[in-house]
């Protein structure tokens, strides 16, 4: 990260040489980069293959880079822009926004110095253009509140890269992409971003950069992510200051974790202790369904199991919308097949109360399931108490208290609408609920979905009662005995069918 000295030592050439061959970055990268006085370490060398990838027509259009505080994220995307691309294609025109903060102009004049150090260059202050010999330029914007992008909307960027993303809307973000646009041949234009988590924009960004790159599937977007560890210019001090933060400011600044959020309900959470890879139920585990309904929404079913010690599994997980309740049946039908388990195991299907509600003449969607073959249940509703403990049964890592609660991976978007949820401000104790946005993400259907299930697991009397089960026969799976004559057998299911 620093010039290169007027000694050089050939062995440490060739390791570096090696060592970014390796990740990806082609020699006259590697070459521009040497002219600039500039070497890259690992995670940055990561960074910058993925820019080069985003000259190929299905490679990535928006790379993100960062994590905690200090990995040395800024340095990287700055020279990506300055040294690299600026340099091998004449008359570009990045957009490079950093967030207004104290001496923002002195920061971004100490990183044009160290960056552009043996690249001839000229650099208005007062405009804020960097301009190159080749006729390429670098226009540093600035803003404070979200509505100063607006000067930055409606021109053609071949480049936009933007810091502290996260401090920005979903909405925004949008805007600034339909400004990246290229007319220069050869050039594919693109996004890069770096950011921390926490901030308005935390959702929308795990949303499209990190959770892809865990699950990798990956398409037009790429993340590496990299902590203050990866950075070996910054001095131990430093690390130290991070070290003093506490909560969820730690979590992220310290160790870039993206589980948290400021005003995060379930702040013991962590993806890498609760959700695990999927395992073969054994045939005496208890299983259930649980159901959250929607049509513009989401409807969203989860799969559970409990184990011997009540130890409780999300074994899956169904969504649709705007879909039909056949299909929405025939999938869930699909999920258990999925899974080997026998529909007599599953011994109740629980749904929230706007299933059972009648507006008008018609069926209920609970009785439009009913025609399918399924037999919805009421939930158990409460909020405040279905909060308490969803929390009990995560446990709490730093107290050393074990889960109970596991997820598998399969549930994808339970695992990443979990960590989002906050606290809702004029009632702490509950969650705040949240809509789906314009294009149909986020919202709380999938929480609200667990909460039932674990409500249900939650139930304290764990002896099968003389309601049918979710396909309207008697439950096979009981934790009691419940033996009776076959009359009086007859006589509660004539009674449970009646009382439907």
């Amino acid at each position: 990260m620093e010039a290169t000295a007027q000694k050089i030592d050939a062995g440490a050439v060739y390791k570096y040489a090696i060592a970014a061959r390796e990740t990806g970055c082609p020699r006259d990268q590697l070459e521009n980069f040497y002219r600039g006085g500039y070497i890259a370490q690992p995670k940055q060398l990561l960074f910058h293959a993925l820019a080069r990838q985003a000259d190929h027509p299905n490679g990535p259009d928006q790379i993100g880079f960062g994590g905690s505080r200090g990995p040395g994220k800024s340095h990287a995307i700055f020279a990506q822009v300055a040294l690299d691309d600026c340099q091998r294609y004449p008359g570009l025109k990045a957009l490079y926004l950093r967030k207004v903060g104290k001496q923002a102009r002195e920061q971004i004049d100490d990183l044009r110095r160290k960056v552009l150090y043996h690249v001839p260059h000229k650099y208005n202050r007062n405009s804020g253009v960097i301009e190159f010999g080749n006729g390429s330029r670098i226009i540093v914007g600035h803003f404070r509140n979200e509505s100063d992008i607006d000067n930055y909307l409606g021109i053609e960027y071949d480049i936009i890269a933007i810091e502290e993303t996260t401090t920005l809307t979903v909405t925004k973000y949008k805007a600034l992409r339909d400004s990246n646009r290229s007319s220069m041949p050869g050039f594919r234009e693109r996004m890069y971003n770096s950011t921390n988590p926490g901030g308005v924009g935390h959702a929308w960004y795990k949303d499209r950069f990190i959770d892809p790159y865990r699950t990798k599937t990956e398409t037009f977007t790429r993340f590496i992510p990299a902590t203050v560890d990866d950075n070996a210019y910054i001095k131990p001090g430093y690390k130290r200051k991070l070290e003093e933060n506490t909560g969820w400011r730690l979590r992220a600044y310290r160790f870039g974790d993206w589980d948290i959020a400021a005003g995060q309900f379930f702040s013991t959470f962590r993806n890498d202790i609760h959700v695990i890879k999927p395992f073969r139920i054994p045939k005496d585990w208890r299983v259930w369904l649980s159901m959250d309904y929607g049509f513009v929404h989401y409807t969203v079913v989860h799969l559970w199991a409990m184990d011997g010690d009540g130890n409780v599994y999300t074994l899956d997980e169904y969504y649709g919308s705007r879909t039909q309740v056949s299909q929405h049946a025939a999938s869930i039908q699909a999920m258990i097949a999925r899974w080997g388990i026998d529909a007599d195991r599953i011994y109740k299907f629980v749904a929230g109360s706007d299933v059972f509600a009648r507006k008008d003449e018609g069926p209920t969607i609970a009785d439009q399931y009913k025609r399918q073959g399924i037999r919805l249940r009421p939930a158990k509703m409460d909020r405040v108490n279905g909060w308490a403990e969803m929390l009990g049964r995560l446990g709490d890592v730093e107290a050393k208290i074990p889960p109970r609660w596991r997820i598998f991976d399969t549930c994808i978007g339970l695992a990443r609408t979990l960590p989002m949820m906050e606290h809702n401000p004029n009632r702490p104790e509950d969650v705040l609920k949240v809509d789906v946005d314009e294009d149909g993400n986020g919202g709380d259907d999938f929480v609200d979905c667990a909460r039932y299930g674990i409500m249900e697991a939650a139930a304290k009397s764990k002896a099968v009662s003389a309601e049918v089960d979710w396909r309207g026969k008697r439950p096979v799976d009981s934790y009691e005995p419940d033996y009776r004559t076959q009359a009086e057998i007859d006589k509660l299911l004539r009674e449970a069918e009646h009382n439907d």
